[in-house]
């Protein structure tokens, strides 16, 4: 279930690319089936920019993870593989069919806009503000991680998770607690789960015993309780495997990072890749310091949305990162500030409107999902809202703060004006500046 929620998110943020930019090319007044064609070639980069960072990022989980995380990964890049090629071969047949057999002569506009068409938010004008407030976040939830602790669920602890259902009436948690308690069980962990007629019970690992002993506490437990409860569910994890997941996923993450550094580094600008990483680590700090205040279980799945968060959060920081290196071209005189703002309210509508379908879906799958994959869908909904948040405050002034360009109008000209001589005195120059760069 959770790998299979990421390639769903990334086709239909594929289309919305593609979409928003032919509606750019239309308002800058091309004709309708001129805006379809730039619009396709012009989205092409981005998505492919965007998917192949989320891909590198599966490329490395895959060979260093194991277990779940290898089968995450699996899943990952099938589903990027299929979204780029559905997204410029059925979707663009689609479009041209629809052309050919309608003959439009405009755009058709959808009931609701979430954004006007031009939009001059002053973003970076709070950004010191804003990044502050993240920056200290992030430090609150480093502390939380060692003065609270996670919640880990026995996919990282080990021990045994027993699912139970009360025959008749409620599940009545106290007398489940001692009815574990009087037939021997140290330490048993009761906690409502689901409806009011279900409850969780989780057992630690009978030390260095054998899992013939570890099965035996199993059996005393469904024995103490099955007169009036059904087990619905039991899962056993050792503590070895459990530890070897959990470094699996640790290392994937980190190295996926350094992948993706180098990949943008090489593709834009070094200021990029340190900006995206920056607002990929700011993401995960803060949803695991949301996960450790609010207590949810700390389980494969959790890890699964981990990763499905820092797919998102770097897909999100390069679409907008395109835009932003297209207008460094295009506006090369013009203040970074300024092109910061500008570059984020050209995708704002795109932004929001990912985002906001995302949400929704995973607010459904919250309050219809069960509980089984209430952790992942909690994590998911707090690591989208931020990921977006990040993508603007967070990863668009790490340029500012590297001097990606003059931020002083005068000075940004000046510079401009002297890249431009020095290009016109030495062809080789504009080669040698923008290695790599599409």
């Amino acid at each position: 279930m959770p790998a299979s929620c990421s390639p769903s998110a990334w086709r239909w943020i594929s289309n919305v690319l593609i979409y928003e930019r032919i509606r750019d090319e239309r308002r800058q007044g091309r004709s309708v089936v001129q805006a379809i064609d730039v619009g396709f070639n012009k989205a092409l980069a981005t998505i492919l920019d965007a998917n192949i960072t989320t891909l590198i990022a599966a490329v490395v989980l895959f060979f260093l993870g194991s277990g779940p995380v290898r089968g995450f990964a699996v899943t990952l890049a099938v589903g990027i593989i299929t979204t780029i090629f559905t997204a410029f071969t059925l979707t663009r047949w689609l479009v041209a069919a629809w052309v050919r057999s309608r003959r439009p002569r405009e755009l058709p506009r959808g009931w609701l806009r979430l954004v006007p068409d031009v939009t001059r938010i002053p973003f970076m004008k709070v950004r010191l503000k804003i990044f502050g407030l993240s920056m200290a976040l992030c430090v609150a939830s480093i502390i939380s991680l060692f003065a609270i602790g996670p919640n880990f669920g026995i996919d990282f602890t080990g021990g045994t998770l027993i699912e139970v259902q009360a025959k008749q009436g409620e599940a009545d948690i106290g007398n489940i607690r001692e009815r574990l308690t009087a037939a021997g069980i140290t330490d048993p962990q009761v906690q409502e789960f689901g409806t009011n007629r279900e409850a969780l019970i989780r057992i630690g690992t009978a030390g260095e015993a054998s899992d013939t002993a570890q099965q035996a506490l199993v059996d005393t437990a469904t024995t103490a309780v099955s007169a009036d409860y059904d087990i619905r569910r039991t899962e056993v994890v050792g503590p070895t495997v459990s530890g070897e997941l959990a470094w699996a996923a640790i290392l994937g993450v980190l190295a996926s990072l350094v992948a993706i550094l180098i990949y943008v580094w090489l593709r834009f600008e070094w200021q990029f890749a340190v900006g995206a990483v920056v607002a990929t680590i700011n993401d995960v700090i803060l949803t695991l310091g949301f996960i450790t205040v609010t207590g949810l279980d700390v389980s494969l799945s959790t890890v699964a949305a981990i990763l499905t968060i820092v797919g998102y959060s770097l897909n999100d920081t390069v679409v907008i990162y395109d835009r932003v290196r297209e207008n460094l071209r295009k506006y090369k005189k013009m203040p970074l500030g300024q092109l910061l703002d500008l570059s984020d309210n050209e995708m704002l509508s795109r932004t929001l409107m990912t985002s906001l379908t995302t949400l929704l879906a995973l607010t459904a799958l919250f309050v219809f999902g069960g509980e089984v994959i209430r952790s992942f869908v909690a994590s998911m909904l707090f690591g989208v809202a931020i990921g977006t948040f990040s993508s603007i405050f967070v990863a668009a002034p790490v340029l500012i703060f590297f001097k990606l360009r003059p931020t002083d109008a005068a000075e940004a000209a000046a510079a401009a004006e002297a890249k431009e001589k020095a290009e016109a005195e030495d062809p080789t120059e504009r080669a040698t500046a923008n290695p790599g760069r599409a």
